[in-house]
């Protein structure tokens, strides 16, 4: 399929009836979460095929132009003021593609769940919530909502109800617990269904919420 970002996949099972779309964080790459899934603690029968995407290299303003792999450019370390806002909807053009792509594999879109850490879940709730078909879930992990003004307009009914799951460190250097926190309450003001976590741990991902991962995954994904 044209124009698809080269991934990293893992399937569960032979046959896999549902997928998890992986967004990765800035400076990473599809590789990075790679190693949780066989973490997660999922029932041996859920049959799932993980799709860890690489985000395209273009230069980060904050990092100086250095080029590395990001789904959009961060030009200030005030992450919810001004946002690059030609790379978000670039991107998620690129991973409306992904989910597409899974449809046409035969994975209904209600068996799709789009997951993301830091920038990757910025993106999976920007592209979650404007995804015209019903998705099984969208997770968000040390992440924050982009162009939240932009929301409530631009959100699809499709997705009014779909489970939400987002966790954060109480410690966050790099994106502020209160950043995600007042992306969780704006969710849940629009009627949003949030599952919200918080660790005691910085910009990371720890052992207690990769199981609660795993729970939620299973409750969204089991038949």
């Amino acid at each position: 399929m044209a124009g698809i970002l080269p991934c990293v996949e893992i399937e569960t099972h032979a046959k896999p009836d549902a997928s998890v779309i992986w967004l990765h964080g800035l400076g990473a790459d599809g590789h990075d979460f790679e190693p949780i899934v066989t973490e997660l603690g999922l029932p041996g029968d859920l049959a799932i095929r993980f799709v860890f995407p690489h985000a395209p290299a273009i230069a980060v303003t904050i990092n100086g132009g250095y080029i590395m792999p990001a789904w959009y450019d961060i030009r200030q370390s005030a992450l919810g003021i001004e946002q690059d806002e030609a790379g978000v909807r670039q991107s998620a053009k690129s991973i409306k593609l992904l989910i597409e792509r899974e449809i046409m594999r035969g994975i209904a879109a209600s068996r799709i769940v789009l997951a993301g850490f830091s920038q990757g879940g910025a993106m999976a709730l920007h592209a979650g919530l404007r995804y015209p078909e019903q998705l099984a879930g969208i997770m968000a992990l040390s992440a924050y909502l982009l162009m939240p003004d932009a929301l409530e307009n631009e959100r699809h009914s499709a997705n009014g109800e779909t489970p939400v799951f987002m966790a954060h460190g109480v410690t966050d250097p790099v994106v502020p617990l209160e950043l995600g926190e007042l992306s969780r309450m704006r969710l849940e003001a629009l009627g949003m269904r949030v599952n919200w976590h918080r660790y005691p741990m910085q910009h990371a991902v720890c052992n207690e919420e990769i199981m609660a991962i795993g729970r939620w995954l299973e409750t969204c994904l089991g038949v």
